[in-house]
């Protein structure tokens, strides 16, 4: 017996009943997930610490502060965005009524992943329910106490006729998949990507897929040395490196190497103290298996900083490896992990050539003092995001959309790239029913003087348009 029959079921009837359509419906939910993480932010934070060793501080700016201000985004903009959108008009319809009309897609599927538990499953509600879609919410089951909370507190605050939580692994994400969706968003693997992917087109279910991949950070020879160490080192250790846009490797001369690891070095004792191990501050790695992945990366190179690991307590040094090659594992695969490798090329050029070489990124960093280079950089290559002189804070900015391209994923997020993202785009024309006579040039027998006039009243300030 198939245990999301019934569930979606039953969210469909809601859907069908048009009880999401409504502008107040919409804005409720959404005032009922900001209660949600005001009223159980102690619980929520808590979760996070058992799951992650996340500090409170991480907690609140990566977590639930993000997560707060694209609700009240979605507030505040909700009816603006809703309306119809008009749209300019050639000859053939000045008097039609033109628009674009966003219509939620129904009831959506969203797969979240457990480095960033709350953010990555509660942002993209956000955008589902904005939307005026009904919901049916999987959250990692990696990240087991704060899938608790998502599970057991999370519905109270939510109509229960069209959102749902569903609790399991990977053969409760298969049988979802199993099943009919409007539109599936996931967060995840590239590897779990294509297994989404494939699923969704036997019901030619369109997808976001938000993965991940190795993200470029060239850092040239003209930068101010201290301040890239230590904005590449918190970007690196953030959340102990379990971030899918952060660096995951460096690519710089070999003179800068030698001058940027001891700026890295004097980085991590003053973020961390002398002993990382100790330090609050610092996360640990989520479980056992991606644990054990992490340690077998600190074969790869030579360890020039850090390299210590306990298994107790899943812990991993805040570590730079130079000397690396490119065929090794720590090069072929994303890292998750406080763990940063270190390329040598000569200047921009050869840093662009290594990249173009490789999947397009999620995320791309470049610094520099030269503001030329960073132009380069960007110019030269392509990724999901690109921030110069820092790390991942375009990823903070609701407008600027945040997701991937080629095998970093596809489709985007974040702000009203979110409601658009789970609202199907309906082109509208309505036409008056008179007026016949002028109408009737686009009938048979044809005629050139018939052509020559619709070609013009076709023309749309430059764009033409096609009968099909």
């Amino acid at each position: 017996m198939d245990p999301f029959v019934d569930v979606l079921r039953r969210l469909r009837e809601a859907f069908r009943s048009g009880r999401t359509r409504a502008a107040e419906f919409r804005i409720a939910q959404l005032k009922g997930l900001d209660r949600f993480l005001q009223d159980n932010k102690q619980l929520l934070q808590e979760a996070l610490a058992k799951d992650l060793h996340k500090s409170s501080f991480e907690s609140e700016i990566s977590e639930i502060r993000i997560t707060q201000g694209e609700i009240n985004l979605a507030v505040r903009n909700l009816r603006a965005w809703m309306k119809d959108e008009k749209v300019p008009k050639n000859v053939a319809t000045q008097l039609d009524s033109a628009f674009i009309r966003k219509e939620p897609f129904g009831v959506v599927l969203i797969i979240a992943p457990w480095n960033y538990p709350l953010n990555l499953t509660l942002v993209p509600l956000v955008g589902a329910l904005a939307a005026g879609n009904c919901v049916v919410l999987k959250p990692s089951e990696i990240s087991t106490s704060v899938e608790k909370v998502l599970a057991e507190v999370l519905p109270r605050y939510l109509d229960q006729s069209c959102f749902a939580v569903a609790l399991g692994g990977p053969e409760v994400t298969g049988q979802l998949l199993e099943q009919r969706f409007d539109y599936i968003f996931f967060t995840g693997s590239p590897r779990v990507g294509k297994i989404v992917m494939t699923a969704a087109a036997k019901h030619l279910t369109p997808v976001t897929l938000e993965l991940g991949g190795k993200n470029p950070c060239y850092v040239d020879d003209d930068c101010d040395l201290q301040t890239v160490a230590n904005r590449v080192v918190w970007f690196r250790c953030f959340n102990a490196g379990q971030t899918c846009v952060a660096p995951d490797y460096i690519l710089c001369s070999r003179e800068m190497q030698d001058r940027l690891v001891p700026a890295m070095q004097r980085a991590i004792t003053r973020f961390y103290g002398d002993d990382p191990k100790s330090s609050p501050d610092l996360g640990r790695i989520i479980a056992d298996k991606q644990f054990q992945r992490l340690q077998g990366l600190l074969g790869c190179g030579r360890v020039a900083i850090g390299g210590q690991s306990d298994e107790t307590e899943r812990y991993i040094a805040p570590t730079v490896l130079v000397d690396v090659q490119e065929t090794e594992p720590v090069m072929q695969e994303e890292i998750f992990g406080p763990i940063l490798p270190i390329m040598n090329v000569q200047g921009p050029d050869e840093a662009v050539d290594f990249i173009r070489r490789r999947e397009k990124p999620l995320a791309l960093y470049a610094f520099s003092n030269n503001r030329q280079v960073v132009k380069r950089v960007l110019a030269g290559t392509s990724s999901g995001g690109f921030c110069g002189n820092d790390g991942f804070m375009h990823m903070t900015l609701a407008t600027l959309p945040f997701g991937g391209v080629g095998a970093s994923g596809m489709g985007r997020y974040h702000g009203k790239f979110s409601f658009d993202t789970f609202s199907h785009h309906r082109a509208c024309l309505l036409r008056p029913p008179g007026l016949e006579k002028i109408y009737a040039m686009r009938y048979p027998p044809y005629t050139r003087r018939n052509l020559r006039v619709l070609q013009m009243a076709m023309e749309t300030r430059g764009c033409s348009c096609t009968l099909l």
